[in-house]
C-alpha cells in the first residue's frame, strides 16, 4: 500500500484530551470474546481521525495484543487505505519488540502523532470483523499448551511476530495477498496468544512461512523477467 498518510493537525480536539487511560480493564479482557472486544473499541473511534498513540493509551500496555489484531483486520478487505501498511506494520513490530524485551511499548514521534482518518478506517473495520468471527470459532484455549509456555517458546512467538509485522511492511503493496498473508499470519498469532491456544499459534508460523515462499517467488519471477526483457532489448 501507499505510504501516504495524513498530517496531525496544528492542535488536538477536544475529545483527545478526554481519553480514559485504557479501554480495556483486565476483567474484561479475559472474559468477552477478541470480537466483541474490538467491536467496542472501533465503536469507541472519534469520528474525525486518530493516531497510534491515542489507539495505545486507549487499550493499554495489557491491550497490545488487541490492538494488533484490530490494525491486522484492515489488510483482510480487498480495499487500499493509503499509508497504513507502513504505519500499522511499525506499530505491530514494536508491539512485538516490547513483548520480546519486556519494556513498556515505545512508539517514535515520526509515525506517533500521524493521523489516520477514521471514516475510512471503521468501515473497513466493520466489514473484517466477520473474518475474525470466523476465525475466533475455531479458536480454543489450552491447546498445544507448549506453544504458549513461558521461557524460550515465547522469544520464538514474539520474534515471529515481529518477523509477521517485517513482511506486513514489504513494499508490494499493490501485488494481490502482499498485505493480506502476513496480516492473516499476525492475527493468528494475536488470537493464540490471547487465548493461549497454539494450534493458532502453529497456523501463524504456517501463515508466515507461507508469506516468504510468495514473497520470493515474486522476487524471483521479477527478477526472470527483468533479465529475459533486458536480454531482448540488447539482443
Amino acid at each position: 500500500m501507499d505510504d501516504d498518510i495524513d498530517d496531525p493537525p496544528a492542535r488536538r480536539n477536544a475529545h483527545d484530551a478526554a481519553f480514559p487511560h485504557a479501554f480495556f480493564d483486565k476483567d474484561t479482557m479475559h472474559t468477552e470474546p477478541l470480537s466483541q472486544r474490538l467491536r467496542s473499541l472501533v465503536r469507541s473511534l472519534p469520528p474525525t481521525g486518530i493516531t497510534l498513540s491515542e489507539l495505545v493509551h486507549r487499550v493499554g500496555n495489557d491491550g497490545l495484543l488487541i490492538l494488533t489484531a484490530m490494525l491486522t483486520l484492515v489488510f483482510l478487505i480487498p480495499v487500499s487505505i493509503p499509508g497504513v501498511s507502513t504505519v500499522f506494520g511499525a506499530a505491530i513490530l514494536l508491539i512485538g519488540l516490547s513483548r520480546l524485551l519486556r519494556r513498556e511499548l515505545w512508539i517514535p514521534a515520526r509515525i506517533e502523532h500521524k493521523r489516520i482518518a477514521t471514516r475510512k478506517l471503521r468501515p473497513l473495520l466493520r466489514k473484517a470483523l466477520p473474518w475474525l468471527q470466523k476465525l475466533e470459532r475455531v479458536s480454543r484455549p489450552d491447546r498445544l499448551r507448549w506453544l504458549v509456555a513461558e521461557g524460550p517458546v515465547a522469544h520464538l512467538n514474539n520474534a515471529s511476530l515481529i518477523l509477521g509485522a517485517i513482511l506486513l511492511m514489504m513494499p508490494f503493496g499493490l501485488i494481490p495477498f502482499s498485505n493480506t498473508f502476513p496480516a492473516v499470519a499476525l492475527l493468528f498469532f494475536a488470537i493464540g496468544l490471547l487465548q493461549r491456544d497454539g494450534v493458532c499459534v502453529l497456523l501463524g508460523y504456517i501463515s508466515n512461512l507461507a508469506t516468504i515462499v510468495y514473497f520470493s517467488v515474486l522476487i524471483g519471477g521479477g527478477g526472470l523477467a527483468a533479465r529475459e526483457l533486458f536480454e531482448r532489448l540488447t539482443a
